[in-house]
């Protein structure tokens, strides 16, 4: 990978950045501040890369912010097993056959989650597999 134009280190697409950003905040604690996770990724970023980041992640619903000082503090809505459901959520609700995109994903699921699943929903295992 080629070093970005403020020779800071690799390029990287955006998504990849989130996702970064997003498991350092999910791993921090509590709430940073962008000089914080510019200072957590080893100064790669520059501070106004981070909170450009930072706000759009904000304005998609990825965090929440609190002010701090000068500069907002931010931590994520939920865990990375609530962004999966989150996802699994939005996937569904963009498809106009609910039903059959719920039977496909219960069909091809194994053994062991097909039960998890039953259990979560208040069901019993089934035993005749």
């Amino acid at each position: 990978m080629a070093a970005d134009t403020h020779g800071r280190g690799p390029k990287r697409a955006n998504g990849v950045r989130e996702a970064e950003i997003l498991h350092l905040l999910q791993h921090a604690g509590s709430a940073l501040t962008p000089g914080d996770v510019t200072e957590r990724l080893g100064n790669e970023l520059t501070y106004s890369s981070v909170v450009t980041i930072l706000t759009r992640m904000h304005t998609k619903g990825l965090l929440t912010r609190s002010a701090r000082g000068r500069a907002y503090a931010y931590a994520p809505v939920t865990d990375d097993a609530g962004f999966a459901a989150r996802r699994m959520r939005t996937v569904l609700e963009e498809r106009p056959d609910r039903e059959a995109v719920l039977a496909r994903f219960a069909d091809e699921l194994s053994d062991t989650d097909a039960d998890l699943l039953r259990q979560l929903l208040g069901a019993e295992p089934d035993t005749g597999r």
